[in-house]
């Protein structure tokens, strides 16, 4: 039996079956193995890793331990409440912004590779160039999140680096734009998104990209591009406070086992938590040399639970309304057999999005692309429901291409 407890309650003898800590590499070269000294209990606790799955049938058990089963069920509830909550009114459809917010996608990410190369060539960052790309994405989102988030959803393991700062600028805009931050701070905020992985510039592409588990001096100098990054950016000139932070402080956890300065939940801006969430979200949803993407909403539940240790539990909360459960450009199974995109939130209820639906499971063939609100009863547009989320990979289908019904 599969049972999560807290790190505190690790024993010699125990047997690990997951280290519950997928924004970072563990400091361990496999994720199941039995404990047979303290010390690896103290380097597990020393590496801020405070959820931990067992095998009680390989191991010494904690006998008022959940199951597995039983915690995710609790998170589960609660974060489907969340999720039920009103979200923002948009001012567009995703099918109207989609064209721009392409060319935004491109140009951001073009953008961001050439600072990453001027930064390795010892050039500052030109802020001239940088805040422009701020603007553009704060004013799409600002017409619809759906259609630029949907679109950085799906990354290049090539151009992860430059697609997720791409990413996080994007989030922690319209998670500012979602708590109603003035358009000064957010645009701040923008900025420190874009500009937040700096540092990786200096970090060696074989460390960077690299498909198995870091070693310790290789996870010491991952460590280092937060600073790394501030003192370029402080070098550049002209970059306010605001972005700074956010580069030098988003890998924080507000019990005090981030780094580089270890800031407990008291020092830690709001900003700089935020950016933490942000950052990690865009990480785990996102496939990597060395590991496959999880769905958003089995992300949202991570968040959610880590945040009782790392994260703001506020603003979890509030980043689960602000991204949804079912964030547009979702691949989704729906109860009658079809698959679709989620193509736009509704305002009322995260959890009964509008859906382009274009394939059967029961067939295994294309059918005539529509879209259902799901919101709406049968007759009217919706009557069906979603199951899960599904993998493109297991059907073998692009759904980015069915977003925009208008243009097929």
């Amino acid at each position: 039996m599969l049972k999560k407890i807290d790190s505190d309650q690790l024993r010699v003898g125990m047997a690990i079956h997951d280290l519950d800590c997928g924004w970072m590499e563990h400091p361990f070269v496999r994720s199941k193995f039995t404990l047979t000294s303290s010390d690896e209990i103290r380097k597990i606790r020393s590496a801020g890793i405070r959820g931990v799955v067992i095998d009680c049938a390989k191991g010494v058990d904690v006998i008022d331990a959940p199951t597995v089963a039983e915690a995710e069920a609790s998170i589960e509830a609660e974060v489907m409440a969340i999720a039920a909550r009103p979200v923002a009114p948009k001012r567009v459809t995703v099918s109207e912004e989609l064209a721009r917010a392409t060319q935004i996608q491109k140009q951001a990410t073009g953008l961001v590779r050439t600072v990453m190369q001027d930064v390795r060539l010892g050039k500052v960052v030109e802020l001239d160039q940088v805040a422009p790309m701020v603007e553009n994405i704060t004013s799409s989102i600002l017409r619809n999140p759906g259609a630029l988030t949907g679109l950085l959803r799906i990354k290049s393991k090539d151009d992860y680096t430059f697609l997720h700062s791409v990413s996080v600028c994007t989030l922690l805009v319209a998670f500012c734009n979602v708590r109603g931050i003035d358009a000064e701070t957010t645009y701040q905020a923008g900025l420190g998104g874009l500009l937040h992985d700096t540092g990786k510039a200096l970090v060696p592409d074989e460390i960077l990209n690299k498909a198995g588990p870091l070693t310790d001096a290789e996870f010491a100098i991952i460590k280092k591009h937060p600073r790394d990054g501030y003192d370029i950016l402080v070098k550049s000139g002209g970059i306010g406070a605001v972005p700074l932070d956010i580069t030098l402080h988003h890998h924080e956890r507000r019990d005090g086992s981030g780094y580089p300065d270890k800031q407990d939940e008291t020092q830690i801006s709001e900003l700089a938590r935020m950016a933490a969430i942000v950052d990690v979200y865009d990480a785990i949803t996102s496939d990597r040399s060395y590991h496959k993407g999880m769905s958003p909403a089995d992300a949202l539940r991570k968040i959610f639970e880590w945040s009782k240790f790392h994260f703001d539990p506020v603003l979890a909360q509030e980043f689960v309304r602000c991204v949804g459960i079912y964030p547009v450009g979702t691949l989704v199974l729906l109860e009658s057999g079809r698959l679709g995109v989620v193509a736009e939130a509704h305002e009322t209820s995260l959890l009964t999005p509008k859906v382009n639906v274009f394939f059967s499971t029961k067939t295994m063939g294309y059918i005539r692309p529509q879209q259902i609100d799901l919101a709406r009863p049968v007759g009217h547009g919706g009557g069906d429901k979603i199951v899960r989320h599904e993998s493109t990979d297991k059907y073998n289908v692009d759904p980015m291409q069915f977003l925009n019904l208008n243009a097929l």
